[in-house]
């Protein structure tokens, strides 16, 4: 179905005209006549199916049938990472180029000085992550009482980074009565939760299975030993010739030494993680992008908002503790109907990881060896003693700073 069947403004149809994009995905179909009805919503889509749309096109042709002059802050958008916000923002700015609606953006990372002087120049919508924007609402920058819209986009990660206490003190400085949207591409029961406290009577949107992975995307299991998956990687890289692959760790110190040991095998490699600066990690990005940089490391920080066109490969150099972040690495690729690999390495002591994101997916994935790399089955027993599947969980919670008595006691810096 085109999008002038949805009675958008013209200004609006006329963007959507500049960037090529003449029929709604399924998750647009659905989702913007109930937001135009001014109906709460909360729908699930995998990503890259088009979910910022959705959002960012009612609400913005809502925004052009009531003008305010000078601009005040009526849309809030909540994401949980730096770079999911600049990917929303880039959007914002794209739909409303022919319109006099002002967008901005305000993220942890960097300065607050900029971000302050756009928010007095004033903005109709609000693109932010939780911590920045209630560091600004400290200061009175960001006052949210006129505020129509709320938009809570990935949710669910939002949830697993440790956001609901934000999320919380932010609810009660918006107005009761506004609109409610909840964005993600997984729901699990504490997303149901957080939904009944947030918003009224909504309807819900859902494309697919719950908790699927795109249906385009090869998912491919290597056995291998776990000192061999870097070699691994880069032989695949390089003799098949792949010129732009994303690869993920589950830490900050994996994802550094594995881009500089890649480079040492010919690779060009940065990595991208929470610990880099803003400007290092949208160089980095940037150069991948271009084609300057063949692969780019990162940990689950850029699981959510990188958004690349085209990427054809991403590699689980380690899969990750919390099996939904499964489908958001994959989801990378295969974006917008388009095909993708997934490969994953496993190594002895790491199968009940990806037996947990079986159990998600409700589905088996084959393992297979790689001829030259098969692994060494008796490292197990005359080498270095494999961690057992509870001392590797004591482990995940160390280094994802869980309590030990719940999972989802989660202490996170804001971002």
């Amino acid at each position: 179905m085109s999008f002038t069947s949805f009675n958008l403004n013209p200004l609006l149809l006329q963007s959507l005209a500049d960037k090529g994009y003449q029929q709604a995905t399924p998750v647009q179909l659905q989702a913007i006549p109930l937001v135009m009805q001014q109906q709460d919503v909360i729908a699930r889509a995998q990503t890259g199916t088009g979910k910022t749309a959705a959002f960012a096109l009612p609400m913005l042709d809502s925004l052009l049938n009531q003008p305010i002059q000078p601009p005040v802050l009526r849309a809030l958008v909540l994401t949980p990472t730096r770079e999911l916000a600049q990917q929303v923002q880039q959007s914002f700015v794209a739909y409303a180029k022919h319109t006099t609606l002002v967008s901005t953006i305000a993220y942890g990372g960097v300065s607050l000085n900029p971000q302050i002087t756009a928010l007095k120049a004033g903005a109709d919508i609000l693109v932010a992550t939780p911590g920045r924007l209630l560091d600004l609402m400290e200061k009175g920058v960001v006052v949210l009482d006129k505020l129509a819209f709320l938009v809570l986009d990935e949710a669910d990660r939002m949830l697993d980074m440790g956001f609901i206490n934000d999320i919380k003190r932010i609810i009660r400085k918006v107005p009761v009565q506004r609109q409610t949207l909840l964005f993600s591409a997984t729901f699990d029961n504490n997303l149901l939760d957080l939904s009944k406290m947030l918003l009224n009577d909504p309807k819900s949107v859902e494309i697919d299975a719950q908790n699927t992975a795109a249906s385009q995307v090869e998912q491919i299991i290597y056995n291998v030993d776990a000192d061999r998956k870097r070699e691994l990687i880069s032989y695949l890289i390089g003799s098949k010739n792949w010129q732009q692959v994303l690869i993920f760790t589950r830490t900050k110190i994996a994802a550094d030494a594995l881009a500089k040991e890649m480079c040492k095998d010919g690779v060009k490699t940065q990595s991208i993680h929470g610990d880099k600066s803003q400007g290092a990690r949208e160089k980095a990005l940037a150069d991948f992008k271009s084609g300057q940089v063949r692969a780019l490391v990162a940990t689950d920080v850029a699981a959510r908002g990188l958004d690349i066109s085209d990427l054809k490969y991403v590699i689980n150099y380690e899969l990750p503790y919390i099996a939904e972040d499964y489908i958001h690495r994959i989801g990378r690729t295969g974006r917008a109907g388009s095909s993708g690999t997934a490969i994953s390495l496993l190594s002895v002591g790491e199968e009940w990881l990806l037996e947990e994101i079986e159990t998600l997916l409700n589905e088996r994935l084959p393992q297979q060896w790689l001829a030259g790399y098969e692994p060494d089955l008796t490292k197990a027993v005359k080498g270095k003693k494999i961690d057992s599947k509870s001392a590797l969980k004591s482990k995940m919670k160390k280094q994802l700073g869980l309590k030990s008595t719940s999972s989802k006691s989660k202490q996170r810096k804001r971002r």
